[in-house]
C-alpha cells in the first residue's frame, strides 16, 4: 500500500464538492416516461456483476433496440441472455452474489443511463417470450429489480469523443486477434483468428434471428 493511497471516506470526501441538490435528484427508483422511452430505444449496455467474494465483471451486451424490458410498472427490468463465449461469468455471479448493475447507451447521445439494484436470473416463459418477435427464445433473462436508476451526464463521452469519427483512431481488422495471442500466449496468425472470429459471429448472430414470426434456427 503506496503512502498516497486513500484509505478511508472521510479522505475520498474532502478531495470532492458535495454533488449538487440537481445532480442528487437525478438518482430515481420507477423507470417512466422519458426514462423508459431511453430504455426502449437503447441497443446496447454493459451488464456489471461481481462474484461472492466481490471480484467485479462487466460485459457488453447488444440486441434489438429496446432489448431491456420495462416490467412490473417500472420498477424491473429483464435483459435476454443472448449468445456469447459461454463462460457465463456473469451469469454465476449473479447466482453467488445478486446484484448487478446496467449502463445503457443510445447510439449517438452523450448522455446514458444506469440502472442498479437485486438481480436474479429466471426461465419464466412469460418473460422469455417478451422478444419472440425480435430474437430466438433466450435460455435464460437476467431480472433487476430498480434500486436506483440515474442519468449519467455527457462529460465522459464528450472527453472521449465517442461518437465522433474524426476523433476515433486507425483501426485494423487484425487488433482483435493480436490482443487475443497476447492475452493467451498463442501464435495463431491473425488472418486464420480473423476468419474464424467472423464464421463465428456470422453464425451466432444468424441463429438468433428471427424471420417471419420464427427463429432462424
Amino acid at each position: 500500500m503506496g503512502s498516497h493511497d486513500i484509505t478511508s471516506l472521510d479522505q475520498l470526501r474532502s478531495l470532492y464538492r458535495e454533488p449538487s441538490k440537481r445532480v442528487q435528484e437525478k438518482k430515481g427508483t420507477v423507470i417512466d416516461g422519458a426514462t423508459a422511452a431511453f430504455v426502449a430505444t437503447s441497443p446496447f449496455c454493459c451488464l456489471a456483476t461481481s462474484d461472492a467474494d466481490g471480484n467485479c465483471d462487466v460485459s457488453p451486451r447488444g440486441g434489438p433496440a429496446g432489448q431491456v424490458k420495462v416490467l412490473a410498472g417500472g420498477t424491473s427490468v429483464a435483459l435476454p441472455d443472448l449468445s456469447g463465449n459461454n463462460l457465463i461469468d456473469s451469469l454465476t455471479n449473479i447466482v453467488s452474489n445478486p446484484r448487478a448493475g446496467l449502463l445503457l447507451m443510445v447510439p449517438g447521445s452523450d448522455e446514458t443511463l444506469r440502472i442498479d439494484g437485486p438481480a436474479r436470473l429466471t426461465t419464466d416463459p412469460d418473460v422469455l417470450a417478451l422478444w419472440a418477435d425480435e430474437l430466438r427464445t433466450p435460455k435464460v433473462a437476467v431480472i433487476v429489480d430498480v434500486d436506483a436508476v440515474f442519468l449519467h451526464c455527457a462529460k465522459a463521452f464528450r472527453r472521449g469523443g465517442v461518437w465522433r469519427p474524426d476523433s476515433w483512431p486507425e483501426s485494423t481488422d487484425t487488433v482483435a486477434c493480436e490482443m487475443f495471442n497476447d492475452i493467451a500466449g498463442t501464435d495463431t496468425p491473425p488472418a486464420d483468428m480473423r476468419r474464424y472470429l467472423e464464421e463465428s459471429y456470422t453464425a451466432d448472430l444468424t441463429a438468433e434471428r428471427v424471420t417471419s414470426g420464427r427463429p432462424t434456427a
